[in-house]
């Protein structure tokens, strides 16, 4: 018998980052997003839920609370449960920099607070039972190079704040580490802005496949890199158990994915780890195995779901069932290899 938990979710916000209207991978709607996810099915299982980017077109982050309900009834009707939150904390968006002056760090401040405001609706209603807030630094590696302990002390000022509001909500925030974000743009620096932060109950790591493969070959941060180039399977396990070794007690939210060793980005998305299809022949990574590395005691640092991230993925590639149902059939051999229950 497979086992129950962690519960299995999909990712809506593909259908919108790195898309643009006009382009030949316009965004796509929520609507759609949850018919796709719907549809994927593997020997009778089906996706238990969805994680949610706060931000248009999907929703307006100052959505009134019965527009809010509405959307978790949309939700609900398709059997799915709502799971982590990615707040809007971007320029663009409501946020702004992590590390910026103090106007965009109220911005990123007020991001949070919309973003708590929303999950508490989603939770009242009933839809919503785990998960996170995704939080990054929303600014990019260069400025932070200038002057790197300074830039951390500024991020962890900032997620500090976000934390105690995150706490009076009775939320947790996932930092996710990538190589565009400053301060999280190497997996020695994600444990340093962390131990700086230093509210463990509260803000905590969320781990990508994709992404953290990348921090093993050293891209934006060669002084921490932990694999060359040609690298032997020996090798590359001994590099994974190190990096996951430093991470994973802080790793409060998990997205399964593959990569190619590329770095990537569409529209205006910086570029960052590359997400693939489950099946890609050219994928790196024994997506089962090294899910088994991060979810170790994951029950005990309350994870109950898990999360597929196609980031980026092309929309004709997102609109082919097969590329879900290959998906799901992942997500599920992950769990039986590491579920509980």
């Amino acid at each position: 018998m497979s086992h129950p938990s962690p519960k299995l979710h999909n990712a809506m916000w593909p259908g919108l980052v790195g898309k643009e209207e006009g382009t030949d991978n316009p965004p796509i709607s929520l609507d759609r997003m949850l018919e796709l996810t719907a549809g994927a099915e593997i020997s009778g299982q089906k996706f238990d839920g969805i994680d949610y980017f706060l931000f248009h077109p999907h929703t307006d982050p100052d959505a009134s609370d019965d527009e809010l309900k509405a959307i978790a009834d949309k939700i609900a009707a398709h059997g799915f449960a709502v799971g982590s939150l990615v707040a809007p904390i971007w320029p663009g968006t409501v946020g702004d920099s992590a590390m910026g002056d103090e106007q965009a760090r109220s911005k990123f401040i007020t991001a949070i607070e919309k973003a708590c405001r929303i999950a508490k609706v989603f939770n009242e209603h009933g839809v919503r039972k785990y998960g996170v807030i995704r939080i990054d630094s929303a600014t990019g590696p260069d400025e932070w190079a200038k002057d790197p302990d300074a830039g951390t002390r500024r991020i962890a000022e900032t997620f500090r704040e976000a934390a105690t509001i995150a706490a009076d909500h009775g939320e947790r925030l996932a930092a996710e580490g990538e190589i565009c974000w400053a301060g999280m743009h190497s997996w020695r620096d994600m444990v340093n802005l962390l131990e700086a932060v230093d509210r463990p109950e509260t803000v905590g790591f969320q781990a990508d496949l994709a992404h953290t493969y990348l921090y093993l070959l050293g891209y934006n941060a060669p002084e921490h890199k932990l694999l060359d180039e040609g690298y032997s399977d020996e090798e590359f396990w001994t590099a994974y158990k190190t990096m996951t070794d430093a991470l994973r007690p802080w790793t409060i939210d998990f997205h399964v994915a593959q990569n190619d060793g590329e770095v990537h980005g569409t529209g205006s998305h910086d570029k960052t780890g590359k997400h693939c299809p489950a099946d890609d022949p050219n994928g790196k990574l024994d997506i089962v195995k090294c899910a088994g590395y991060w979810l170790d005691g994951a029950q005990d640092r309350g994870i109950e779901h898990i999360c597929w991230d196609g980031c980026m993925f092309p929309n004709d590639m997102l609109e082919t069932p097969a590329t879900w149902n290959t998906i799901l059939d992942t997500m599920l051999q992950v769990r039986e290899a590491h579920g509980w229950g």
